[in-house]
């Protein structure tokens, strides 16, 4: 067993935006790979429209780095950019096994969140090594040498052993492009990233090597081209893969036979062709239409599986149907069961912390997922690629343990202005929450605690309602604990359509006197579609498409100017926390809309005098 000294694969992993795609694009920068130009526009590696749009990692991403160091030597450094929220940890949780080590970010300011412990316990439960890089030096209110201490405290807890506990740290500026072993010292921003490298030299292990064993290669990501089809990407962990080589894929089922078509190795931000990659390197590989995510490609003699990946389980579920409402099809290319259940199927192939069953009906599918945001990206990618879906109420994932119901617990951060902290408090403690910890960190405050899944759901929105939109809220999964009683409710019920048309500047304007619409004049509504919010906490169905009757009479021969409020336009995660259980959200290419889950008003109240009924016989028994 041999070592490949000329190979460092390291991976990323911090809380999300604390600067980690922005301290690769600066290393890509200095290295000569991208421009240094370009650097300074965007995220290069978030190249996915979401991840620009939202500023957010949701994939993770390979890239390579040929670095030469003064003595000479060059070291190629593979590179893993990873998601830093909680919702896409299924993708830190897979892509750590091709690293060797890990970078840790941390920001200067706020030190280690939630999704920071996550992500290091993740490491550390695989022996990998963390290197401290304590990110955004540049701020007004960096506590450098705090959260250095603060980060040792987290790997105490986390059982961190004394290599472990023994990092280097260095400060940087991802944004100005410099890492260095001082924050003070003004000479450490003038050496660029290149201090880092030797670290990642120095102190990240070479990665094992042994080319004449027999074949081993993990498949940690999937890829897609329109014209090769699927690629497999993972490490060679033993032995040596080449293109047109006849292979075994071992998966949980068996075993497979198959022929390599391309193999590819990572040259920057892309990918060249190759005729072999040995073992401690990362490649892609074309033609294994077979192979998935978890298998293992080896040798077609001696098959060795290597472990498969384990995730942890889903913690949220929520009832995909069909567009069953008055407006199907307008918006949407895709729109039937079986185009909905062949998208999932997809998914499925590369997000492994999703998970998709048949539900109650025959044109419905209950999908779970790590949280709303997970949930929510999917939704969002399945509206812009013209699929038209009705969503029900997120639901917690319930899972039994020795007999009785257990619940998902997240530990829940949240930061505001001083003077909202209370409401903040407040909230929590009503949904069930308990406060651990309270701080102030520069001019804001921060309580840390744990509460329940359930209470989660709608508590972002009512926060930044609440604190005029400065509070952040971050939260990461915790453990299970027993199913405690707890009411979530909306506090205001909904006002409800009765018609079907378009909505009129006159008959909103009433309404708006004692709601808050969700629509605006000229928008098209239907039966059954919730138009706004009431201001008592009953639901009430009204008429917004009701025209202003003409007639001869006139309070006054000049026309009056009206002013209207400008209605609550709802965002897809918005919308998914605001729906109550008998109402759910339909999601076209064009329109995010709520509605009740029953349209028709008869019909609604008759389910209702229904429940009654059935409420009644049970308290007579």
């Amino acid at each position: 067993m041999s070592v490949s000294r000329s190979i460092r694969n390291i991976a990323i992993i911090a809380h999300v935006d604390h600067g980690k795609t922005t301290l690769v694009d600066a290393i890509l920068a200095q290295s000569g790979t991208i421009r240094e130009s370009a650097a300074r526009e965007d995220c290069i590696l978030d190249s996915n429209p979401l991840e620009r749009e939202r500023g957010i990692t949701i994939l993770s991403k390979n890239c390579a780095v040929d670095w030469t160091y003064d003595d000479g030597e060059t070291i190629r450094v593979n590179v893993i950019d990873t998601p830093g929220h909680a919702d896409f940890g299924g993708e830190v949780e897979r892509v750590l096994m091709m690293a060797d080590g890990v970078l840790l970010l941390v920001d200067a300011a706020e030190g280690p969140m939630p999704q920071t412990r996550f992500v290091l316990g993740k490491a550390l439960a695989i022996g990998l090594r963390p290197i401290v890089v304590v990110n955004k030096c540049d701020k007004a209110d960096a506590r450098c040498d705090q959260v250095v201490d603060e980060v040792f405290d987290l790997l105490v807890d986390l059982g961190a052993d004394d290599e472990a506990l023994d990092f280097p740290v260095l400060f940087a500026s991802g944004r100005d492009g410099w890492a260095g072993p001082s924050h003070l010292d003004p000479e450490s921003r003038t050496q660029g990233v290149r201090p880092l490298l030797e670290v990642i030299r120095d102190r990240i292990p070479a990665p094992l090597n042994d080319p004449a064993g027999t074949l081993q290669m993990r498949i940690t990501s999937l890829d897609r081209n329109d014209f090769v089809g699927r690629i497999v990407i993972g490490r060679v962990t033993r032995g040596v893969i080449r293109a047109g080589d006849r292979v075994a894929i071992c998966t949980e089922s068996g075993h497979t036979h198959a022929r390599i078509g391309r193999v590819l190795a990572f040259d920057g931000l892309g990918r060249r062709e190759v005729d072999a990659v040995e073992a401690g390197d990362l490649c892609a590989i074309e033609g294994l239409e077979v192979a998935g995510i978890g298998d293992t490609i080896a040798d077609p003699e001696m098959p060795e599986p290597l472990p498969r990946v384990s995730v942890d389980e889903p913690t949220l579920h929520m009832v995909f149907r069909i567009n069953d409402g008055p407006f199907a099809g307008r918006d949407g290319k895709y729109v039937t069961t079986r185009q909905i259940r062949d998208r999932l199927d997809r998914e499925l192939e590369a997000n492994v912390a999703l998970k998709v069953e048949t539900g109650e009906s025959a044109d419905s599918f209950r999908v779970s997922g790590r949280g709303l945001l997970h949930l929510g990206i999917l939704l969002e990618q399945m509206r812009r690629e013209g699929y038209e879906v009705v969503v029900g109420r997120p639901e917690v994932v319930l899972r039994a343990i020795d007999g009785i119901k257990h619940e998902p617990w997240e530990r829940v951060n949240v930061d505001a202005p001083p003077e909202a902290i209370g409401t903040a408090i407040e909230m929590i403690g009503s949904r069930g929450g308990e406060i651990q910890s309270m701080d102030t960190v520069g001019n804001r405050s921060r309580v840390e605690g744990v509460m329940p899944s359930r209470g989660l759901i709608g508590l972002r929105t009512r926060l930044l309602n609440a604190s005029g939109g400065e509070a952040i809220l971050h939260h990461t999964f915790e453990d299970w604990r027993p199913l405690g009683p707890m009411r979530r409710e909306r506090g205001n019920g909904v006002m409800v359509s009765m018609e079907t048309g378009r909505a009129t500047p006159y008959s909103l304007l009433a309404l708006s006197e004692r709601a808050l619409m969700f629509v605006e004049p000229g928008e098209d509504v239907y039966e059954g579609m919730v138009v706004g919010e009431n201001s008592r906490d009953n639901d009430l169905d009204v008429n917004p498409a009701k025209a202003k009757a003409f007639s001869n009479v006139r309070e006054s021969t000049k026309e009056a100017t009206v002013v209207m409020k400008a209605p609550r336009k709802m965002t897809l995660e918005m919308a998914l926390e605001y729906i109550a259980e008998d109402e759910a959200v339909e999601i076209t290419p064009n329109a995010i809309r709520m509605r009740k889950l029953i349209l028709r008003e008869v019909d609604r109240k008759r389910m209702q005098r229904h429940r009654r009924q059935q409420a009644a016989d049970a308290a007579s028994r």
